[in-house]
């Protein structure tokens, strides 16, 4: 029998979660019910002092109740060195330096504390660049903030996706077609609120027969969901209206996940959430991947249940 586990769970305000569709949420109700101390902290309440790490944090208890999905404890001083044994990592991009930051302060209790997934690992993985080592499974991609190099791009190749390096959720995805006028417009607006390049890729086509997102729990693929866009719509993510539907994993998905699957587990990326278009890899989710409610309501497959398995094979 499993040892009970003490788990911290750093996400953003648990009071406005869909709890139908959060992963986090998923996470939580299995560690539950395999019987392990859940609290709940914020990001901001993280404090490093003299080499450890503390949170003012909640002791939690959940439901799948509507409007009354959880009861908080009493707040609490918590030594995430001391007192935790597992630290969910959970709360939600932009990968700015606050994330970055809380990533420094985490590396200071892992792995004696297991930080899910591993800080160091994901400060070193952003989801737009890390894929960028696998170059000849993306589609054709470039990351620049050059202005002649990014209309020498789409010269080339047409229908072109530009977006920022360090968002979420598809915030600030643009689709520019080849006699869109907005280019220069788009990436002075870009340029002037930030010093970070863009990523510029080759517009897929595909999208329209939908984004697939596969997770991989320890560097196996588990299964996937297909995010279709919304009619008039270039972007996929289900919360500015992509429409989730079940789908199987193609031979080309596997041999994608076949190829990344070591690299990830390797670095301690216990759950990975990666985006295929087409038969292409375009990103790969470490911050905080999302999809398991998704593909538990069409498969029956409740990969928390792995990955929670993972976890404590780990903390074994």
């Amino acid at each position: 029998m499993t040892t009970s586990l003490r788990v911290a769970v750093q996400m953003d305000p648990i009071e406005t979660i869909n709890i139908d569709g959060d992963s986090t949420f998923a996470l939580m109700l299995e560690a539950q019910a395999r019987g392990h101390k859940l609290w709940h902290y914020h990001v901001r309440d993280l404090a490093l002092r003299g080499g450890r790490v503390t949170a003012w944090a909640r002791p939690i208890t959940l439901r799948r109740e509507y409007g009354n999905h959880y009861s908080f404890g009493a707040e609490e001083e918590l030594d995430l060195g001391r007192d935790a044994d597992v630290v969910l990592m959970r709360q939600d991009p932009p990968f700015d330096m606050g994330y970055i930051t809380a990533t420094h302060i985490l590396e200071h209790i892992h792995p004696k504390t297991l930080v899910v997934n591993d800080p160091a690992q994901v400060r070193n993985a952003p989801e737009k660049l890390f894929v960028t080592h696998f170059p000849d499974l993306m589609p054709v991609t470039m990351v620049t903030a050059d202005r002649r190099r990014i209309a020498a791009f789409r010269a080339e190749h047409g229908d072109i996706i530009i977006k920022p390096l360090f968002g979420n959720g598809g915030a600030g995805v643009f689709h520019l077609r080849p006699d869109d006028p907005n280019m220069n417009a788009l990436v002075e607006l870009f340029t002037e609120r930030s010093r970070e390049p863009l990523m510029i890729q080759q517009y897929l086509p595909a999208v329209r027969e939908g984004d697939k997102r596969i997770i991989l729990v320890d560097g196996v693929a588990m299964g996937g969901i297909n995010r279709v866009p919304a009619a008039g719509e270039a972007r996929s993510n289900m919360h500015v209206g992509g429409r989730p539907e079940p789908t199987k994993l193609t031979e080309r998905e596997r041999e994608i996940c076949a190829r990344i699957g070591p690299e990830l587990k390797a670095r301690g990326m216990i759950f990975v959430g990666i985006d295929v278009i087409g038969g292409y890899l375009t990103e790969i989710n470490v911050t905080s991947p999302t999809g398991l409610q998704e593909l538990a309501r069409f498969d029956g497959v409740y990969l928390e249940r792995a990955i929670w398995d993972a976890i404590e094979a780990k903390r074994r």
